[in-house]
């Protein structure tokens, strides 16, 4: 249960790091983008995005 929680905390991390550079470097130029317009979006977005993706690696064999 542990190992979950930090599985899905790591991937949420990654992920808003992730957001943030994507904002950073390549972002919205016009600035209609929904997501990526703003680095408060883009970093929020990925970071669910990271834990859900993080969250597929349970670690328990059935």
């Amino acid at each position: 249960m542990r190992r979950n929680i930090i599985l899905i905390m790591a991937g949420g991390i990654l992920g808003a790091v992730a957001g943030y550079l994507y904002w950073k470097h390549v972002g919205c130029v016009s600035g209609t983008c929904a997501i990526t317009s703003s680095p408060r979006n883009s970093t929020a977005y990925f970071a669910v995005l990271g834990a859900l993706a993080f969250s597929m690696f349970n670690g328990k064999k059935k």
